[in-house]
Formats: C-alpha cells, sequence, structure tokens
C-alpha cells in the first residue's frame, strides 16, 4: 500500500489543481473531476487487483497482456514503459527542482542539473538493495501522508471565518462538462501509477490476500487524500487565485502562514517527489526484468545482482533514460506523455481480463473482481472517453504518443528476427 501510495502522490496533487481549477470553472466542477477521476482509478483497482493474484509474477501489466493476447503486444507495452514512463520521473525531478528554489534560487539550467542528480541518486539506491529502496519508499510514503493532512488540518483550522474565508464568497455552481472532460485527462496524471505494486508482485508476501489489498486500500487513501488538499486549497485561496497559481500549495500556505507557510510546503513538495520517484525507480524495472525473461529483450538486462540481489542492469538502464528525458523537455510535455502512453494499456489489460474469464474459466483466483463485469467495463469505457477527449483536443501530444506506440512494431519484427537468426547461428555444428 505504502507503493500505491507512495508512487501515486508525488508531484501532481501540488501543480494540477490550478489547471483543473481553470477548465472545471467552480467548486462543482472541481469536486467533479477530483471524484470522478478517482472512481475511474478505483474502478481499475478493483478489477486488476483480480489479474495481479493470478499472475504474481514480476512485471505487472505486461505479464497480463501476454497471457490475454500474446507476446507482440506485450512488447509494445515494454516498448512504451522504456520511452514514457521514464517521463513521469523526470517531471517529478523537475518539479523537486522548482521547489528547491525556495531555498536556493537557480537558472533553469541549475533545475535540471539538480534533477538529474536527485534521479541517480535515487537510482543508487535502488541498485543498492531492494530492501533499501523499500524502506526509503515506506518511510517517505509515511511521511508525505502524515506531512499532508497535517497542512490541509492546519490550514482549515487557521484560515479565516466568516466573510473573510474566501469560500464563503464562491458560488458553488454547476459542473461545466466541458471543461470536466479537460481535466480530467490532468487529474488522472495526479493519479498515475496505482497499479505500480503489480510490477513487483513476485517479490510481494501472500500475494492472494495482499495484492488487492494494496491496490484498492492504497487509491482509496490517495483519492481521500486529494480531496482534502483540494477543499484546503480553495479555504486558503480565492478560486480566481488557485486558477491562476502555479504553486499553489506554497500559495495557500503563505496566505495562512507567511512566508514560514510557503518554505514548509516546499520542503513538503521535495519530500513528496523523492518518495514517488523511488516508488517508480523500484517497480519499472521490474518490466524489463520480465521481458528478458521471456527473451523479449536483452537477456542482460535481466540479471539479478550477485550480492545485492537486485535487477541492477534495469535499473541503470531506466535511470540513464529518466536522465535523457529531464535534460531535454518540460514539466508539461513529460506528464502529457506519460498518461497518453499508459492509459490505453492500462485500459486493453481491463479488457484482457473478460479474455481471460472466457479462456480459463477454472483458473483459481483467490480473489475475484468485485463488481464484474460492470466496473470493469465502467473503466474501459472512462479510459476510452478520455483518450478520445485527448485525441480530439490534445492533438499533437496524442499523435507523439501514438507514434512512440507504433514505432514498437518495427522494433518488434527486428528483435524476433534477430533472435531466430541467433537461434540458427547456435544450432548449426
Amino acid at each position: 500500500m505504502a507503493l500505491v501510495v507512495g508512487t501515486v502522490i508525488g508531484s501532481g496533487i501540488f501543480r494540477v489543481s490550478s489547471p483543473i481549477a481553470a477548465d472545471a470553472g467552480n467548486l462543482a466542477g472541481i469536486t467533479v473531476v477530483w471524484v470522478l477521476g478517482g472512481v475511474i482509478v478505483l474502478c481499475g483497482a478493483l478489477s486488476m487487483a483480480e489479474l495481479a493474484v493470478m499472475y504474481p509474477a514480476a512485471g505487472g501489466p505486461y505479464v497480463y497482456l501476454r497471457e490475454a493476447y500474446g507476446r507482440p503486444l506485450a512488447f509494445l507495452y515494454g516498448w512504451m514503459i522504456l520511452l514514457t514512463t521514464p517521463a513521469a520521473g523526470a517531471a517529478d525531478g523537475l518539479m523537486f527542482a522548482e521547489y528547491l528554489q525556495t531555498f536556493l534560487p537557480m537558472s533553469v539550467i541549475t533545475q535540471h542539473i539538480v534533477a538529474a542528480l536527485l534521479i541517480l541518486l535515487v537510482g543508487l539506491a535502488n541498485y543498492r538493495s531492494v530492501k533499501l529502496g523499500a524502506a526509503v519508499q515506506n518511510a517517505s510514503a509515511t511521511a508525505k501522508v502524515l506531512a499532508i493532512v497535517a497542512l490541509a488540518l492546519v490550514i482549515f483550522i487557521l484560515a479565516p471565518g466568516g466573510t473573510l474565508n474566501p469560500l464563503a464568497m464562491e458560488p458553488i455552481g454547476t459542473p461545466q462538462w466541458s471543461g470536466i472532460a479537460l481535466g480530467l485527462l490532468v487529474v488522472l496524471w495526479a493519479y498515475g501509477g496505482w497499479d505500480s505494486i503489480t510490477a513487483v508482485a513476485g517479490e510481494v508476501r501472500q500475494p492472494h490476500r495482499n495484492l488487492p489489498l494494496a491496490l484498492i486500500g492504497g487509491v482509496l487513501v490517495v483519492m481521500s487524500v486529494y480531496l482534502l488538499v483540494n477543499a484546503a486549497y480553495v479555504r486558503a485561496l480565492p478560486l480566481s487565485r488557485v486558477a491562476l497559481s502555479t504553486a499553489v500549495a506554497a500559495d495557500a500556505a503563505r496566505a495562512i502562514l507567511g512566508r514560514a507557510g510557503a518554505s514548509l510546503v516546499s520542503a513538503l513538495v521535495m519530500l513528496s517527489i523523492f518518495g514517488s520517484l523511488t516508488s517508480s525507480t523500484l517497480s519499472t524495472p521490474r518490466v524489463f526484468y520480465a521481458m528478458a525473461e521471456d527473451g523479449l529483450f536483452f537477456h542482460s538486462v535481466g540479471r539479478v545482482h550477485p550480492r545485492y540481489a537486485t535487477p541492477y542492469i534495469a535499473i541503470a538502464l531506466i535511470t540513464v533514460i529518466t536522465l535523457a528525458y529531464v535534460l531535454a523537455r518540460n514539466f508539461t510535455q513529460l506528464a502529457e506523455a506519460y498518461v497518453l502512453g499508459v492509459w490505453p494499456f492500462q485500459a486493453l489489460c481491463i479488457v484482457g481480463l473478460f479474455v481471460l474469464r472466457r479462456r480459463h474459466p477454472h483458473r483459481p483466483r483467490p480473489y475475484r473482481a468485485i463488481g464484474y463485469p460492470i466496473i470493469p467495463a465502467l473503466f474501459v469505457l472512462a479510459a476510452l472517453a478520455v483518450i478520445s477527449n485527448a485525441a480530439f483536443t490534445q492533438h499533437w501530444s496524442t499523435l507523439s504518443s501514438l507514434m512512440v506506440v507504433l514505432a514498437g512494431i518495427p522494433a518488434y519484427l527486428l528483435w524476433t528476427a534477430f533472435q531466430r537468426r541467433r537461434s540458427r547461428n547456435v544450432t548449426q555444428p
């Protein structure tokens, strides 16, 4: 559960509340966006938990796609993870550097260097030990949740009441559905990583019990924290200021606690991002490890360190790619690339649940998806709606993400041809 919470609660809640407020337009719209995003993710968690229990192996969605559709689509997922998931880590690193400016002013180039050093540090910690990476993750996840909740409660307690309370002057309004559709693409970035625990399922004790609890419980914790924090934002600031802010958490704390509050929030954001980076670096390399075990990636990537017992080459690979992203792209580009790359495959995973129910009806399922088939179908429909809306409103981002995935087709054909040729050479005397 700490891995789920730690991965999801990163930079999103401190960045995306402003564009969501601008898109939604009023308090009702903001509430609908955050609740609807949480419900969509919860439907996905309730459904994917069955797949995680059926196949408690390293790789998570890669394994589910392979079992439901075969190796080619599983390869495309791994290809997409290789090229887009590091974007999430790079975006977190850049956000860390932006908030560090509260204590240490720096140029844009220096921000990118600081982000790169942070990513390198986290990669080294996970390279050294699974237990060390997990311990850092558990501690940072617990600390960040407690600190975020404490911040929200302080704002509620100390914010002025009566007519001075900005909330008292804000009309609730009615949801603006066009703005909500735009806001959902952004809010799903904030909920990104909810399925991270599935990638390390092979290393979880009692997976039939702990995987569903981690997925469902983690999503519920994140949803509750997000709603509480957004309520605190609009308690401290007028909605118009929330919509225009580039550091809404720091501005809300400054309005109530002064400059010391802004410094406190900046430290909290940095702690939150550090935990999120640790989580993603812990889980993502397991996908490449699983691909290497299947012969769909370089065998060396699947190697386990003889002393530290970590997939050290996979960790090094994902760290290097994340470093390349952080030095080449900005936050908005990175966030859009991640959401539009990951969500189509998450939808395919849940469709795979229907496929596997028909193909293997008697396979043991210690956990069965709650609300099947309605809840899995709702998740798939919601994901398709978000992706379709992005295709109409974010043309170039959608096209670039699609091109990244499609580039995996010739890569798969070249790889399989290389493997066949290599096998022939080995068998020849």
